[in-house]
């Protein structure tokens, strides 16, 4: 059976508070009592010697009568409650305080207790008729002239001690018991501060595992409980567009690739009926051929985006410049530039511009960013490609005068297979991966990349690269 955080600890502290009370009256009543016992011997010790010192030497020199010592010796039962024994060196009882509780005549207390004189203390002295009750004694021998003449014999029933005893323990035992009404108080709060709310949370995991990514958790105080539901409903909210993310990008993988094996399947299949002439067959390869390559460029796009994301390839730093790959890469598009009319106008800061990358991945980054930037400009314009180097940063930018990006899709263009709707149906050779895969290469750099476009009036990307450190 599992057993509940609150259950686990209310039993918890109800285990402590009943091992206390326990320890407490057992051992803790014992050590008392033993406190109480070993003060009142001292002190009785320290009575029966001044008695012994002081009042007995000086009846047997004769200083004191006896009806003196006996007066003495009442007033000293009184303030320490006391029964008080005068025995001489025989042992028999010559002056007691509390005559009225003897019920034996005159007595030899060695016929009682032949040891009883010899010791010092005596914790449970039993004398029945004499002794009301159970006493703690204490004999002090009274020396006069280097002779025992006779013994102060002090008397404590133990019964005090007992009382004393339960008065320390029980006035312990409230205030534990206070104590624990306090705790058991603080238990509750608790339960209100840290049960409660983590139950909520508990149910909120449960909601969102079960895909329900909407449910709220209602926690009206700011503490760490607050953070801990904000982070909950932060990463559920995450989830959910993930989710929705994954829904879209399956849609969007099933839509491109499924269009060009379909036009490679149906024009495969005419070329083998006969169904398209013989003469013709040269346009309809050409046409698969085209399709095999979308598929081709589609699927290493893919595999390319994947590694980035996962940090699965290294970058392989070296120092060049980037003028001379920009240079490269522009005249990579000469044909395409040509066939729309399109200028590439370099606009760069130096003669050299040497920066610290991946030579390669920042190629493609260029590659990419020109691509695109041809791909949605008007016939007849101009792509300007500027290089700004700024403190230990090369920016480079890539403008275009082509048909732009809404406000609400800018956000949306590293998304991958991420196309506007005006492009879609004119873009055949497009993926939608190329500006994600642009995004993961500048990141991975630990580099920043932005972008700014105004509807009918065209699109810049701007990115910046670590310049070398001796070119600085």
């Amino acid at each position: 059976m599992r057993h509940k955080l609150w259950f686990k600890l209310l039993i918890g502290f109800i285990t402590s508070i009943i091992f206390m009370f326990v320890l407490l009256n057992t051992y803790g009543v014992n050590r008392i009592q033993d406190k109480l016992l070993q003060e009142k011997k001292t002190k009785l010790y320290n009575e029966a010697t001044s008695l012994s010192n002081k009042y007995m030497k000086s009846y047997y020199n004769q200083e004191t009568t006896f009806t003196e010592m006996t007066y003495q010796l009442q007033l000293m039962d009184n303030i320490l409650n006391t029964r008080i024994w005068i025995v001489n060196a025989e042992g028999y009882i010559v002056s007691d305080t509390r005559p009225q509780q003897n019920k034996r005549q005159e007595f030899n207390i060695s016929e009682i207790d032949p040891d009883f004189l010899n010791h010092t203390f005596s914790e449970n002295t039993v004398m029945p008729g004499v002794l009301s009750e159970t006493s703690l004694s204490v004999i002090v021998p009274v020396i006069n002239n280097f002779r025992t003449r006779g013994y102060v014999v002090l008397h404590s029933p133990l019964s005090e001690v007992y009382k004393e005893t339960i008065f320390f323990v029980d006035t312990i035992n409230i205030a534990l018991l206070i104590f624990a009404l306090i705790l058991g108080l603080c238990l509750i709060y608790l339960y209100f501060v840290t049960i409660i709310p983590l139950r909520k949370i508990m149910r909120a995991a449960t909601e969102y595992a079960d895909a329900n990514y909407d449910y709220k958790i209602v926690l009206k105080r700011q503490d760490e409980f607050k953070d801990l539901a904000n982070s909950l409903t932060y990463m559920a909210k995450e989830i959910s567009n993930l989710d929705e993310y994954q829904k879209k990008f399956i849609a969007n993988i099933s839509h491109d690739f499924r269009s060009p094996l379909t036009s490679i399947k149906g024009y495969a299949r005419a070329l083998q009926d006969g169904t398209i002439p013989y003469e013709m067959k040269d346009k309809y390869l050409n046409i698969i051929l085209f399709e095999s390559e979308r598929l081709e460029k589609l699927t290493t796009s893919l595999l390319e985006l994947n590694n980035l994301s996962n940090r699965q390839v290294m970058l392989n730093i070296s120092t060049f410049d980037i003028n001379q790959i920009i240079k490269k890469t522009a005249e990579s598009f000469e044909g395409i530039c040509k066939e729309k009319k399109i200028t590439l106008k370099l606009s760069l800061f130096s003669a050299e511009s040497f920066v610290d990358a991946d030579q390669s991945k920042i190629q493609q980054v260029l590659y990419n960013l020109l691509d695109n930037a041809i791909k949605f400009s008007h016939v007849n314009s101009d792509i300007y490609i500027t290089t700004i180097e700024r403190g230990d940063k090369v920016l480079v930018s890539i403008k275009d005068n082509g048909i732009g990006i809404a406000k609400e899709d800018l956000k949306k263009v590293w998304d991958r297979f991420f196309k506007t709707d005006h492009s879609r149906g004119k873009d055949k050779t497009g993926t939608g991966l190329g500006l994600a895969i642009v995004k993961e290469i500048v990141t991975a750099h630990d580099e920043n990349i932005n972008v700014t476009s105004t509807p009918g009036a065209g699109t810049e990307f701007i990115f910046t690269l670590q310049r070398t450190e001796g070119f600085l």
